[in-house]
C-alpha cells in the first residue's frame, strides 16, 4: 500500500520541490495551499490539492477531512519570518489535529519533517583558507541574526510534541535552481550591472572574496526529505536534527567571477570594504554575500545515504540563469519574487 504525505506550502519554492520529490518516490502526496487558484497546477504534478489556511484554525478540521487515515508523514515548509511565533503556534495546532486520528487508529505516529534553516547557527568564522575552518554541525550552538531569533528559538520546540508525532528538524542551507529563491539576487544584481554596459560599470562586491557560500540545488534538498521519510529505522531519524547541504562550499569569489563571465560585465570585478559603499548604493540583498557560513551534512549522509547530485551554482551558472529567466516569465513565480524582495526589505529594516 502506498504511503501518504501532506506537504504544507506545496505551491512554495521548497514546498513544491518537496511535494514533487515525494510523488517521484511513489508516495500519495497531498499539498496544502491557501488559494484554489493553485489547485490545478498541483494536480498537474500529481499532487492532490488541499485548500486551507494554517493561520485559520477554523479550517483545520476541513483540512483533516480531506486526508487519509493513517497519514504517514507531514512536511512543514512554511514560516512567517519576522513574526514567527503566531504562525508556528497555528502550525503546531494543525499538525496535532492531523496526527490524532492516525494515533487513535493504532498506526505509527506520523513522521513530521519540520523545516528551519542553517542561518539558525549564525555567521561562522568561515573564510576559505583559514587554518581553523570547520563547518557548523547539528551540535553547533545557535546564534542567529536578530531577525531569525524567533525561528531559531521556537523551531527546536517541535520536539515537545512527540506524544502524537515523530518530529525531525531540518536545517537546509540556501537553495538555488529553477526560480532560484534568494539566489535570484545574484542574477538581479549582475543583470543590472550588465545593462549599464560601460567600461566603468563593474560589479562592486563589498565582501571578502574568501567568504564561504554554501548552498544546494532545491531538488537535492527535496530528495533529502524523502530520504529521511523512507529511512527504514524510524528511531534513527525521529527526534533528530539534520543539516542539509551540498558536498562542498563555494566562495564569494567563485560565484561573482562566474557572474562577470556569464553576463559579460565590461567593467569587470571590484572588491571594496563594506564601509566604502553607502547602504543606499549597495545593490546586494542582505545575507547573500555577507553571511559566511559552512554547514556540514555528514550526519544526514551517514544515516540515510543521501547525497547531492546537482552541479554547484558557480559551475553551472548559465543553466541556472536560463531556468531563472524562464521561471520569472511566469506570473506565479513573479509573485514569489515579490515575496522574496519583501523579505530582503524586512532584513534591512531589522
Amino acid at each position: 500500500m502506498a504511503r501518504s504525505v501532506l506537504v504544507t506550502g506545496a505551491n512554495g519554492y521548497i514546498g513544491n520541490a518537496v511535494a514533487r520529490a515525494f510523488v517521484r518516490a511513489g508516495w500519495i502526496t497531498y499539498g496544502l495551499i491557501r488559494s484554489p487558484a493553485s489547485a490545478s497546477a498541483l494536480a498537474g504534478e500529481e499532487i492532490i490539492p488541499v485548500v486551507g489556511a494554517i493561520d485559520d484554525p477554523s479550517s483545520h478540521e476541513i483540512i483533516l477531512a480531506n486526508l487519509p487515515v493513517p497519514l504517514d508523514a507531514i512536511v512543514s515548509t512554511t514560516e512567517v519570518t519576522f513574526n514567527y511565533l503566531p504562525h508556528y503556534t497555528n502550525l503546531v495546532t494543525l499538525v496535532r489535529t492531523l496526527a490524532q486520528p492516525t494515533v487513535s487508529s493504532g498506526a505509527p505516529k506520523p513522521l513530521l519533517l519540520f523545516t528551519s534553516g542553517c542561518k539558525d547557527y549564525g555567521v561562522g568564522p568561515h573564510i576559505h583558507g583559514a587554518p581553523d575552518l570547520v563547518p557548523h554541525t547539528e551540535e553547533s550552538p545557535r546564534n542567529p541574526p536578530p531577525p531569525l531569533a524567533g525561528r531559531a528559538e521556537n523551531a527546536a520546540r517541535i520536539f515537545d510534541h512527540e506524544d502524537l508525532l515523530a518530529p525531525v528538524l531540518l536545517r537546509p542551507t540556501n537553495v538555488y535552481g529553477r526560480s532560484s529563491s534568494f539566489y535570484a539576487g545574484f542574477f538581479q544584481v549582475a543583470s543590472q550591472v550588465a545593462a549599464a554596459g560601460t567600461e566603468n560599470s563593474g560589479l562592486i562586491v563589498p565582501a571578502d572574496p574568501n567568504y564561504v557560500l554554501h548552498a544546494l540545488h532545491v531538488d537535492d534538498c527535496a530528495d533529502a526529505y524523502v530520504a529521511l521519510a523512507e529511512h527504514p529505522r524510524r528511531d534513527e531519524v525521529a527526534g533528530q536534527v539534520f543539516n542539509v547541504s551540498a558536498h562542498r562550499y563555494e566562495t564569494v569569489d567563485q560565484v561573482v567571477r562566474a557572474l562577470v563571465q556569464e553576463y559579460g560585465i565590461k567593467g569587470g570585478l571590484k572588491y571594496v570594504r563594506p564601509d566604502e559603499i553607502k547602504p543606499e548604493h549597495n545593490p546586494w540583498p542582505p545575507f547573500l554575500i555577507d553571511f559566511p557560513q559552512w554547514t556540514g551534512s555528514d550526519k544526514l549522509r551517514r544515516v540515510t545515504g543521501w547525497r547531492d547530485r546537482r552541479t554547484l551554482f558557480s559551475e553551472a551558472l548559465h543553466v541556472y540563469r536560463l531556468a531563472y529567466e524562464a521561471a520569472t516569465a511566469n506570473d506565479l513565480t513573479a509573485k514569489m519574487q515579490d515575496r522574496v524582495a519583501s523579505v530582503f526589505k524586512g532584513f534591512k529594516a531589522n
